[in-house]
């Protein structure tokens, strides 16, 4: 959330103080015959023009927002936070088993810079695990699971359901 200042955002506010520093010194400058005004009121010219032109962080492109959004493989959303313990441990696992695959993508999403996401799944509590194909929740999981659970959790995105350790196709 941006913080206002008098109601208007901090990069507005300090565009505008430095175009009334400028205009200040350029009145000055007229009154004591220097340039020093003409320069002033160039500079913040070029600051001003590179403050607009530099994008917002709500304007930046999201790759994890969009491969949630937009995917069209299979994806597993982990969302996780820098101070969850059983966090730094369920990351590395999914990396571990998801990223080798062709069909599925794995994102990972951190609650605190992405709120947005953190509202339209209706996260609670992390580590939040949710399976998505065709725009579709199909699983989901939350806190720390074993390797069993999580390829379970691939096995129903890529093959359509749960592995069936009694099957007689696993059977050995």
């Amino acid at each position: 959330m941006t913080t206002l200042i008098f109601g208007v955002g901090i990069g507005l506010f300090i565009i505008l103080s430095l175009w009334a520093l400028a205009a200040l010194i350029f009145l000055i400058s007229l009154r004591i015959e220097k340039k020093v005004g003409i320069i002033a009121i160039l500079l913040v010219s070029v600051f001003t023009i590179i403050l607009i032109s530099v994008p917002r962080a709500s304007e930046k492109p999201a790759a994890a927002e969009d491969k949630v959004m937009n995917g069209t493989v299979p994806v597993i959303v982990n969302f996780h936070a820098e101070w969850c313990d059983p966090c730094r441990i369920l990351t590395p696992k999914l990396i571990e088993l998801i990223e080798p695959m062709e069909k599925l993508d794995l994102a990972i999403i951190n609650v605190e810079e992405n709120p947005e996401l953190v509202h339209v799944f209706e996260v609670k509590a992390v580590p939040a695990v949710i399976a998505i194909s065709n725009g579709l929740v199909v699983d989901k999981f939350i806190g720390l699971v074993n390797n069993e659970m999580i390829e379970n959790l691939i096995q129903k995105l890529t093959h359509g359901g749960p592995i069936d350790t009694e099957s007689e196709n696993t059977k050995v």
